[in-house]
């Protein structure tokens, strides 16, 4: 059994679909780039993902993903402090997803909210497909396969998170209780020590009695902090708290991010469905023409017309961008007609520019290094591989699938 805190390691994908954009920036990647420096973070690209609802049209996606991952660079995650990795060339996902399709009631796939969601929007695609309905098991593989136990989603994605809970918890249910569990979780009790021991047995049976939810947090936290129990045994003692068995598999939990404010020109959310983005690579006069072409509160017809920011898409913008005065200035000026729209948007215009010349002046130094890209790609690779390889190892063994 591998040591893994799984407290402290973080993983997240996204699907490849070209450039980034400025929701993709505030909504995930400024996120991503406060989180490496926090956790043990595990970044990937997630290509299968996108073939469930590509899957007629698989050579955009070779394209998109190096788009993609040259602005996360460009955004300022980093190599150094995180690990960046292809999906599909960690084939243990395959594997471990195979496994777990083993164990999983189909209910369980179907009762999924987005499933449903997903075959309304895109009724113009075949999604009744294995891959499609199997999708939030790769997901579940995703993240088992790295013991991650934390999940950054948002509110909507927490369905996803809760059936990769469902999931661990039934495989530890079925696979953790080896031979004599309760002799040898007891026996592991004894070795804590008297104090400990005593400690360990009262939250347990707070936990397990009163349903107490901060009991079980100290439980573990002590068990976690026994240097004179065994790999083995610390898992055992762990599962044991919980009633379960050994934990095979830990359960991770959503870390709930703020919701994405980055709205796309036209006052929606920013979106390429919408054709209303702004990419992380665009040009100051690419950035000037867009925003300087908003449409404005329509009771702005002249000048000397008042107007009303709630009204004008501009308004959103500034609720990013601009500082409490800038934000007073724009409500005062707008609604005393003591501003025009231009003097308004050209604020919002120099910060986007301001905010996105390092990530622009980034990009293209690896676009202009390609083989750097690929080579941090390369060992993110790896390095995943080396920590899936050692959750299958644990898997496999549970599921009398080592033979020796």
């Amino acid at each position: 059994m591998a040591v893994t805190n799984s407290e402290r390691r973080v993983l997240s994908g996204m699907r490849p679909t070209g450039k980034l954009h400025l929701g993709h920036y505030h909504g995930v990647l400024k996120n991503w780039v406060e989180l490496q420096h926090q956790y043990e973070c595990y970044f990937f690209v997630a290509d299968w993902h996108a073939l469930t609802t590509h899957y007629e049209d698989p050579q955009i996606i070779e394209h998109n993903v190096w788009d993609m991952v040259i602005d996360w660079l460009a955004a300022g995650i980093s190599s150094s402090s995180a690990t960046l990795f292809i999906q599909s060339r960690v084939p243990e996902h395959a594997e471990l997803h195979v496994l777990l399709s083993m164990i999983t009631p189909l209910s369980w796939l179907e009762r999924v909210p987005s499933y449903k969601d997903q075959q309304e929007k895109l009724k113009e695609k075949d999604l009744a497909t294995i891959g499609f309905l199997g999708y939030p098991l790769l997901q579940s593989a995703d993240i088992l396969a790295y013991s991650a136990g934390n999940v950054p989603v948002g509110a909507d994605q927490v369905a996803h998170v809760e059936i990769t809970r469902d999931i661990a918890r039934r495989f530890n249910h079925l696979y953790g209780r080896d031979s004599g569990f309760k002799e040898l979780a007891e026996a592991a009790i004894k070795k804590m020590g008297k104090k400990a021991s005593r400690s360990y047995i009262r939250l347990k049976n707070q936990f397990q009695e009163q349903g107490d939810l901060e009991s079980l947090e100290r439980a573990r936290a002590l068990v976690n902090q026994q240097q004179n129990i065994s790999i083995d045994e610390r898992e055992r003692l762990i599962g044991y708290i919980e009633g379960g068995g050994k934990v095979i598999l830990p359960e991770p939990k959503a870390l709930l991010t703020p919701e994405p404010k980055m709205p796309g020109i036209d006052g929606q959310k920013m979106s390429k469905s919408y054709g209303n983005t702004i990419a992380l690579r665009e040009s100051p006069d690419e950035i000037n023409q867009k925003i300087r072409t908003m449409p404005t509160d329509p009771a702005r017809v002249r000048l000397v017309d008042p107007g009303d920011p709630e009204k004008c898409p501009v308004w959103p913008l500034h609720q990013v961008y601009s500082d409490d005065t800038t934000k007073q200035w724009v409500q005062e000026g707008c609604t005393s007609a003591g501003i025009g729209c231009l003097e308004c948007k050209k604020v919002v215009i120099d910060a986007v520019i301001e905010e996105l010349k390092p990530m622009r002046i980034r990009a293209q130094e690896y676009l202009d290094s390609p083989n750097v890209v690929r080579g941090i790609i390369a060992e993110g690779c790896e390095r995943a591989r080396e920590q899936a390889r050692e959750t299958l190892e644990d898997v496999r063994e549970a599921m009398c699938l080592d033979y020796r």
